[in-house]
This record gives C-alpha cells, sequence and structure tokens, in this order.
C-alpha cells in the first residue's frame, strides 16, 4: 500500500503548489466575483449609495478577515492538525478522539459535531459550485442583455460537463487548472493595482480602525454586512480538507506567496474604481477590467468558477471515504484516479447526488445573488466545529497549552465563527434554509447508519459461538479436511465467525487451514506496513489474523494478506476461498429507542451498500457467501 508521498524535493513541492492552485484555491479565489458587491448592496440598504467610510469599512473588514480567519486560524494553526498528512473534519474528528482531553462525555459530543461537521461540508459542496459558475456567467448579461436568459442554461451545461469530468480524477483536474489559476491571480492582482492607482486613498482601509468604526457607527446594519462580508473567505474549508491531496507546505505557500496577496489588491481595485465611478457598484469586478477584456474575463472567470467547484467536490469525495471507514456511512465505491497518490480518489454516488442537487439549486433560485443568501450558513457551522475541535481538543494538546490558553485561543476563535453563523441566520428565511435543510437529511441519514451498525453487531452476537471452545471441541472431535485455505472474514475476533459454523453443517469437511480475519480502521489515515497485520497460530490449523487499515487506505484484503508470514509464499490464490457472513436483517417493531421508519431507512442503505466482496478487494470468483436471517 502507497504511503502518503513526503513532500519535501523542490521540483516535486513547485508541481504540488501548482496542483493545489488547480484545486484547492478556486472557491475562496473566486469570491472577488461577488463578495465586494454584496457586502456594499449591503451597506448601502435599499438602492442607497455607500459613502467612503462605508466603502473603507467594508474592505476593511474582508482584508481582516482574510488576514485572521484564513491567514492565523487556518494557514497557520488549524493545517498543523493533520492526521499523518490527512485533513478535513473527519481526519480533525479522529485526532480529537484521541486527545488526552477527551473524556468519555466529550467522545459523544465529538462524534456528533463530526456527523454535524460533515453534514454541513456536504451542503457547502452542493452550494459553491451552484454560486460560483452563475456569477460567472453573470458576466454574459454586461456584454449584452439579451443573453441574460442564456445565463442558467450555461450554467447548467458547465456544471454537467465538471461532473462528468470528475471520472478522471483530481491529479488531471489539477494538471490541466493549475496553470489557468496561476494567470487568474496574476490576473485579479494586475486588475486591483490598475483600480488602486485609480484613487489611492483606498489603501487607508487595511487600517482596521476603519472597520471598527463601520461597526460603531451603523451597528445592526453591520451585523448584516458581515453575512455578506463572509463570502470573501469561504472556501477556507476545502483548504484544509484538501490537505491530503497536496500536503500542507505546499497550500501554505501557496496562499501566502501568490492568493492571499492578489486578492488583496483585486478587493482594494474594486474600491478605488467604485470610489472614482460609483456607477461601477452595479458589478466592480467586471467593470474594473478594460471594456475590450470583458469577454476574456468571463470565459477566465467561468474557468476559475470552474475550479472553485472542483475544491469542494474533491474535498468531499475524501470526507466521504473518511467518513465510510469510519462507520459514519455505508459501503459505496471508490475508484483511484491516480496510481501514485493514494488520497485521489472519484466516488460515483457522492458524485451524481451532488450533481443533482446543484441542478435544483441552479434552478430554484436562478441568480448569484438569490444563491448568496443560502451561502455561508454551512460554511459558517463548519467553521465553528473545526475551531471547537482543533483548538478546544487537538492543537491544545499537541503543543501542551495550559488550560486557560486552549480556552482563550477557542473563545478568539470561536467569536469570529459565531458572529459570522449569527449574521449569515438572518438569511434563513431567504434562501438560508436550505443548506440547513440539506445538513439535517445529511446528519438523519449517517446517524441513522451508525446507530444501525451498531444494533447489527448486537444482534448478530447474541448467537454467536465463543471461538475458545469451538476449537477445543473441533480438536476433540475432527472432521475431514480439504486442501487449500479458507478465510472466514468476521467483526469479532474471539467469536466463531457465522459463516464457518454454517459451513461447517453443511459440508461436514475444512479446509486444512482456517484463518477467522477480522478488519480494523485505524484512526490514522496511513499505516507503515509493520502496523499493517496481527499473525496467531490457534493451532490444529486455525489462524486469527488482524488485517488493520488507515481511515484514508484502500482496505485491499489480499494485498495485505500478502505482507504477513502465513501468506509470503502465497504463489496461488486460486487455492484460497473467502467466505463471508451475508445476514439480511428485519426490521423490529419490539426494538426501543430506534422507530420502525429508522430502521426500515437502515436496511435500505444496507441493502444499496457495495457488497463486502468488492469492498475488501476480494477476488470474486474465490468468495462464497453464508446468509442468515436475522431481526435488529
Amino acid at each position: 500500500m502507497s504511503q502518503h508521498p513526503p513532500h519535501g524535493h523542490s521540483t516535486r513541492l513547485s508541481t504540488l503548489v501548482i496542483g493545489a492552485l488547480g484545486v484547492v484555491f478556486g472557491d475562496i479565489g473566486t469570491s472577488p466575483l461577488y463578495a465586494l458587491k454584496e457586502s456594499l448592496a449591503a451597506s448601502a440598504g435599499h438602492g442607497g449609495m455607500p459613502t467612503q467610510a462605508d466603502i473603507f469599512g467594508v474592505l476593511s473588514m474582508i482584508f481582516w478577515s482574510l488576514v485572521i480567519v484564513i491567514t492565523v486560524k487556518y494557514v497557520v494553526y488549524i493545517m498543523r492538525a493533520d492526521n499523518k498528512g490527512e485533513g478535513g473534519i473527519m481526519a480533525l474528528t479522529a485526532l480529537a478522539l484521541r486527545s488526552p482531553n477527551a473524556t468519555p462525555n466529550w467522545k459523544v459530543i465529538i462524534h456528533l459535531l463530526g456527523i454535524c461537521g460533515l453534514a454541513l461540508f456536504f451542503g457547502d459542496g452542493v452550494i459553491t459550485p451552484a454560486i460560483s459558475v452563475l456569477s460567472a456567467v453573470e458576466g454574459l448579461e454586461l456584454a449584452t442583455p439579451v443573453l441574460k436568459p442564456v445565463v442558467v442554461p450555461v450554467t447548467l451545461v458547465i456544471l454537467i460537463g465538471l461532473f462528468m469530468f470528475q471520472r478522471k480524477g483530481t491529479e488531471g483536474v489539477g494538471a490541466l487548472f493549475g496553470p489557468v489559476m496561476v494567470i487568474w491571480f496574476l490576473v485579479l492582482g494586475a486588475l486591483g493595482v490598475h483600480g488602486i492607482l485609480l484613487n489611492p486613498q483606498v489603501l487607508q482601509s487595511l487600517n482596521p480602525l476603519h472597520a471598527m468604526q463601520f461597526c460603531l457607527v451603523h451597528k445592526g446594519q453591520a451585523f448584516i454586512v458581515l453575512g455578506s462580508v463572509f463570502l470573501s473567505v469561504t472556501g477556507a474549508e476545502a483548504l484544509y480538507a484538501d490537505m491530503g491531496h497536496f500536503g500542507c507546505r505546499s497550500i501554505q505557500l501557496a496562499w501566502t506567496l501568490l492568493v492571499f496577496p492578489c486578492l488583496t489588491l483585486n478587493y482594494l481595485g474594486q474600491g478605488g474604481m467604485i470610489l472614482h465611478d460609483p456607477e461601477t457598484l452595479k458589478n466592480p469586478f467586471y467593470l474594473l477590467a478594460p471594456e475590450w477584456g470583458l469577454y476574456p474575463m468571463v470565459g477566465m472567470a467561468t474557468a476559475a468558477t470552474v475550479i472553485a467547484s472542483q475544491a469542494v467536490i474533491s474535498g468531499a469525495f475524501s470526507a466521504a471515504r473518511q467518513a465510510m471507514q469510519l462507520g459514519f456511512l455505508p459501503r459505496m465505491n471508490v475508484i483511484h484516479t491516480s496510481e501514485r497518490e493514494e488520497g485521489q480518489i472519484y466516488v460515483p454516488a457522492i458524485n451524481w447526488i451532488l450533481l443533482g442537487a446543484v441542478i435544483l439549486l441552479v434552478l430554484g433560485f436562478k441568480s448569484s445573488s438569490n444563491l448568496a443568501a443560502a451561502y455561508g450558513i454551512a460554511v459558517t457551522g463548519a467553521m465553528a466545529i473545526d475551531t471547537t475541535l482543533a483548538f478546544g481538543m487537538v492543537l491544545s494538546a499537541m503543543f501542551g497549552w495550559s488550560q486557560g490558553r486552549a480556552i482563550a485561543a477557542t473563545v478568539f476563535f470561536l467569536v469570529f465563527d459565531l458572529v459570522f453563523f449569527a449574521a449569515n441566520a438572518l438569511k434563513i428565511p431567504d434562501g438560508g434554509w436550505f443548506p440547513l435543510f440539506l445538513g439535517a437529511m445529511l446528519f438523519m441519514l449517517m446517524s441513522t447508519w451508525q446507530k444501525g451498525v451498531e444494533l447489527s453487531r448486537e444482534a448478530l452476537a447474541k448467537d454467536e459461538i465463543p471461538l475458545a471452545p469451538f476449537l477445543r471441541q473441533f480438536q476433540e472431535n475432527p472432521v475431514p479436511r480439504s486442501q487449500g485455505i479458507g478465510v472466514y472474514m468476521t467483526t469479532h475476533t474471539l467469536t466463531t465467525p457465522r459463516a464457518l459454523v454454517q459451513n461447517l453443517q453443511h459440508h461436514w469437511s475444512i479446509h486444512e487451514t482456517v484463518v477467522i480475519l477480522t478488519t480494523e480502521f485505524a484512526d490514522t489515515p496511513y499505516l507503515e506496513d509493520g502496523e499493517r497485520l496481527i499473525e496467531v497460530n490457534l493451532g490444529n490449523g486455525f489462524y486469527r489474523v488482524v488485517a488493520r487499515f488507515g481511515f484514508a487506505e484502500t482496505p485491499d484484503v489480499p494485498r495485505a494478506l500478502k505482507a504477513g508470514q502465513l501468506f509470503k509464499d502465497w504463489s496461488n490464490p486460486d487455492e484460497t476461498s473467502f467466505f463471508l457472513g451475508r445476514a439480511v436483517f428485519f426490521a423490529n417493531r419490539a426494538r426501543p429507542g430506534f422507530p420502525l421508519w429508522r430502521q426500515q431507512l437502515y436496511l435500505g442503505m444496507q441493502r444499496n451498500a457495495s457488497s463486502a466482496a468488492s469492498w475488501f478487494q476480494l477476488p470474486p470468483h474465490r468468495v462464497v457467501e453464508m446468509g442468515a436471517g436475522i431481526h435488529l
């Protein structure tokens, strides 16, 4: 199994930086399309024009949000909370569960926060493609109003093409779009310099006193504006979630050396142009470009917003696989899109679910301004969960912070998250309900699956025979043995696999070598080969084997077995049979704490889950399944 690649060599690092630009920074890199426009519209109220103080105040809020939320919180701190190179809410949840600060009560809360964070992240994965691509294509309206009716159809065509392209993999997308994003950020910076030269006074907005003064003067209005200012920092979660694809160092370098400076210049340039000509407030991003450059900017912005969508889609694939390994989601088909990178994957089921939701969203909201109301709730909620787990549990233990320092750091960043969340909560009636509804549905599905798996294991354990007495009885009353190896997969190491008992009942014979195999998923993303396998000789041709995998690895059982002593000379796999117990569960009306409708929901998910044989990469022609009917 390939390990997560090192990121030390300069050539490799520069490649990863460009790849990161092509995948990770699309979301935050396209925020200038709409963030300042929506923020100034909110500051001016209904139809009014913002004053110079308003423009300085809003720009100051955007700049310091980028500094505090993205640079300090994520790039400097949270990205250091990596789980062997892997990032995202599931990796952070696993780290938090291992923290010495995680008491039994806290572990229950951490599990709930992890499920909530994952649900909200998937909500972000639906809204980002819709608002990003819509905002870019809307530039056609500026070229000529006649094109307004084609905005939604063109958006849908682009989005469908993007999701169809996912099977090519993150590596292909990064290689294709990385150079495009380099040009995009350079153009953002150049246009920003042009706008600043129109009114150099706009540089004064970098002073945080302007943001404070705006909040003191406008009070309630400033709170509403914060909901739009937050649009400038959406994409921070994608930085952390995609860290396993490109490495922490490459993402930090890309942000510090290119992305952050160019974003700052562009926001200031838009502000300088509006101060020079207030009429440009209707779409400051596109009007910052010269007239001859409008169509090229629309094309480049569309490409950049496709990349913005890619950031959260790639993160959703990674988060989904991690959730499957950790037991939050049913098994789904996972396709590896790179022979070199273990973390670059494609999950067809997640891809098509996201596409369906995105199409509904575009058809329902029809414009980026309408979608701006729905944006923010999911992201702010996910950020608040990141802050709580990272600063309250992981980083405090990692750096040996005192309890007081850990609480202070958590509260400081959590205040920003909760203020942004509250500001975005004002938009719930206008569309903010959608990500909350979607998150609630996903939370219900994941919690139902987790509860169902727990009850299924309990139901299976009731009828299982302890292994030690079974082996003694087998030794006292031997049965005929056949050549080859029989591998019986089970979830418990101390009980007899149900398939083994059924096989004996049907055939009254058994292989000369019997392996009782249990798979376990560690709370780290990758394992060294020496940690992979545990083999115990139980005597009389019986062996207990535990195969361990990281939660970001593909559970390839045959490959794992070859790393041990028992299978090191495994030259003919056709001499080995894999026996799986396939339990068919039925709803149980008498089951307390698990209503019948949730049981039916769980059973439906279980029926549609990928088979254990394909999940564990077992050779199909050597798999034998033994069925049994069991009530939950």
